[in-house]
């Protein structure tokens, strides 16, 4: 959701609720609110709920996301289902330049659609009202009639059920709720130029391949070089905190690919975003079968140089320094 999955949600504004009082939880079992998850704000249904240690939990559903993204929250990842709140999530859509009727985000119009699964699933809510779902919408259509616009529904539902789904391993899950705490609650960033960067693990990944099968190497290629561009082109726009944006302008210049400064850390978060990205693409099926399998086994490549590819700590960043100097005087 990386996850996903730019992703410029200010600690301002997941603090904007309120806390609520211990013994009573400010959220209910079966209630539909909207949930930060990175940088973006889904509309979510709380499952469970639970008091540990004087601090209220969540189990959540992402509407229209795998159940594998299914997660405990605490509150401040959490929102009212409310029309203030829907607009800040609207704005904040906008900020990150999510378009109407993209594939994979949210709707800007007034009422929230759900999003689809980053950490990956497509939203078959589509045009469901904000109360109803998808069962609903089946039923109430007369077998033999179609109401007008339904036909949309059917292929926005049809494009659903082919979009690529990547299953992101279990310990690289963690490792994106790690870099969102790092960066967005620790005020901290990840060092740059990065060694290895993200162009020295897609040649290490080739050369991997090569040893394995030298037959398979060039169709792996085309995808590394597509995952390359892919990575180049959405760095700035939708792969970065806002608290990283400064650092990203101090550090790429025009003639510089952000895929020879960034590393892993930033990377991940592409797979995230992957598959909206490819859902603008026209890809027969078999082909995305293969890209999907292929994509899955490069995942399976970080996890296994995790220790390897992936920071352990981040430094502070200047405007944290800053601050912290400006106490101390």
């Amino acid at each position: 959701m990386v996850s996903s999955k730019d992703e410029s949600a200010t600690d301002s504004d997941k603090s904007s609720g309120e806390v609520p009082d211990s013994n009573s939880s400010l959220y209910s079992e079966g209630e539909k609110v909207l949930a930060y998850h990175g940088p973006r704000i889904y509309e979510a249904k709380v499952q469970k709920a639970e008091l540990r240690e004087n601090e209220w939990r969540y189990f959540v559903h992402y509407l229209g996301w795998n159940k594998n993204w299914d997660e405990w929250v605490g509150t401040q990842r959490l929102m009212k289902l409310t029309d203030d709140n829907i607009i800040k999530q609207q704005a904040l859509d906008k900020k990150l330049g999510v378009e109407k009727n993209t594939k994979l985000g949210r709707s800007s119009q007034t009422k929230p659609k759900a999003s689809v699964d980053p950490k990956i699933e497509k939203d078959d809510t589509k045009n469901s009202d904000l109360n109803g779902d998808k069962e609903e919408m089946k039923t109430n259509v007369p077998k033999g009639k179609k109401r007008k616009g339904d036909s949309t529904t059917e292929k926005d539902n049809a494009s659903a059920e082919k979009l690529i789904k990547i299953q992101i391993p279990l310990t690289l899950k963690k490792q994106l709720v790690d870099d969102w705490e790092f960066i967005t609650q620790q005020n901290m960033l990840v060092k740059l130029p990065r060694s290895p960067s993200v162009d020295d693990i897609l040649t290490n990944y080739l050369e991997h391949c090569s040893k394995k099968d030298g037959m398979m190497a060039e169709s792996v290629g085309e995808i590394l070089n597509g995952i390359r561009s892919y990575f180049d082109k959405s760095l700035p726009v939708i792969l970065l905190y806002k608290k990283e944006r400064q650092q990203y302008h101090d550090t790429v210049s025009d003639n510089v690919s952000p895929s020879s400064v960034y590393g892993a850390e930033h990377l991940l978060r592409l797979f995230v975003k992957l598959p909206e990205l490819l859902a603008c693409v026209k890809i027969e099926e078999e082909t995305l079968t293969s890209l999907q399998q292929k994509l899955l086994d490069f995942l399976k490549f970080l996890q296994k140089n995790q220790g390897t590819y992936f920071l352990s700590s981040y430094e502070a960043s200047k405007a944290s320094d800053g601050s912290s100097k400006a106490k101390d005087s």
